[in-house]
């Protein structure tokens, strides 16, 4: 029950905005604003998640995963679930920073708990299986919010109500873990970075990954634009294969992770995230741009459980829910950037110029990584298990590891 509602959960981190995506429009010309007031629909919720995640992972590295994630999970679906009624254009943006507040800890919480709750290869067999839920939230939400859609432009608002129940089985459902680093000063933000500087790279990468993924699904879709492919739903079900795509690479991940290694799995989304830049600069047949989005969907499956699961190894258990909180500033920082830098390129020059100067980006952070190993150095033999098993032996290895 614990792992369907952590699954669950995930679910929802990628549908933060794509569910109102069919509706902006309508939005703009209702409420009578302009289409940069009507974009701030989309995009407000990942400043408040940028700016509040240090604070949400201090939180759960203070008191604790359960009680943080209920209460996210219930901000999420409270305010998300606002725009059911809303009719002023500034309740809406107040409710949209009251959800991306939520939203952080809802994508802190899940990976948190995910290095919490499971260890070795389940731990990895549970990672891919959360890319996968990921992939398919990134499918099946944005659907019923298209159908919901056609009843109103506050219809697809009624998703986000997921989150409520979802509080309510994980209040149930999640046991109560206690802080990694009860008893201890952690330090805050600037300490973590100090003593641990490899996650600047970590997050360097997840900035790299979610600013390549937004080039794609921002342009990609204006690619098929020129070569006369312009019906909504056949772009819709094109840029829905980049999260069908990422769910079957990531029911593989946890065996592509025993046989390879966290930096080769690296390796190998940055080759698929070139390869789907390439062919979205030079084909022009609307069956190779759909490879194009698959190709760069299934690079995205390895590397959202890899960069997740490095974090989590990576950062020191008692400061390990405010590592995961700014990868996810990390994340969304790429979002915000994406349109912003390859925009202005795009509108100077072409979108091939936009794609082949993203493609050549990736090559050079592939190269880079190239020379480097982010895997964690393995614990001498012998050494204690820094984390009991399961939770339920907290007291145990309290007893003996830890003594």
């Amino acid at each position: 029950m614990t792992m369907a509602a952590l699954l669950l959960a995930s679910t929802l981190t990628v549908m933060a905005g794509t569910v109102l995506t069919p509706v902006v429009a309508t939005i703009r010309d209702d409420l009578g604003v302009s289409g940069t007031a009507a974009g701030l629909i989309l995009t407000a919720h990942g400043l408040s998640l940028a700016v509040a995640s240090p604070l949400v992972g201090w939180t759960i590295d203070r008191w604790g995963l359960r009680t943080p994630m209920v209460a996210g999970l219930l901000l999420y679906g409270i305010a998300g679930g606002a725009g059911l009624f809303t009719t002023s254009y500034p309740a809406l943006i107040a409710s949209r920073f009251l959800f991306g507040i939520g939203a952080a800890a809802v994508f802190a919480g899940t990976t948190v708990a995910l290095m919490a709750l499971f260890h070795g290869p389940e731990r990895d067999k549970v990672a891919g299986w959360r890319s996968t839920a990921i992939g398919l939230g990134g499918v099946i939400w944005p659907l019923i919010a298209g159908a919901l859609a056609v009843l109103s432009w506050h219809g697809p608002f009624a998703v986000y109500l997921i989150g409520i129940p979802t509080a309510v089985i994980m209040l149930l459902a999640m046991p109560d873990v206690p802080p990694a680093g009860r008893g201890a000063k952690g330090g805050g933000t600037f300490a973590l970075l100090r003593s641990t500087p490899r996650l600047l790279l970590l997050y360097a990468l997840s900035l790299v990954s979610s600013f390549l993924l937004y080039v794609v699904i921002v342009f990609l879709p204006q690619r098929f634009d020129q070569i006369g492919v312009d019906d909504p739903l056949v772009i819709a079900v094109i840029t829905a294969s980049i999260s069908l795509a990422g769910s079957v690479s990531g029911f593989f991940y946890g065996t592509m992770r025993a046989r390879l290694g966290y930096t080769p799995l690296l390796r190998v989304a940055l080759a698929l995230w070139g390869l789907a830049l390439l062919i979205g600069a030079f084909a022009d047949q609307p069956l190779l741009l759909a490879l194009s989005a698959v190709s760069f969907g299934a690079g995205s499956g390895i590397s959202v459980p890899a960069l997740a699961m490095l974090t989590g190894e990576t950062s020191p258990a008692a400061m390990r829910g405010q590592a995961m909180a700014l990868s996810g500033t990390a994340n969304f920082a790429g979002q915000f950037a994406a349109p912003v830098v390859v925009g202005p390129l795009v509108a100077s020059t072409s979108i091939t110029t936009g794609f082949l100067a993203a493609a050549v980006f990736t090559g050079l952070v592939l190269l880079g990584l190239a020379a480097l190993s982010l895997d964690p150095a393995p614990a001498p033999t012998g050494s204690p298990t820094p984390e009991p098993e399961s939770p339920s032996e907290e007291g145990a290895a309290a007893g003996s590891n830890r003594s």
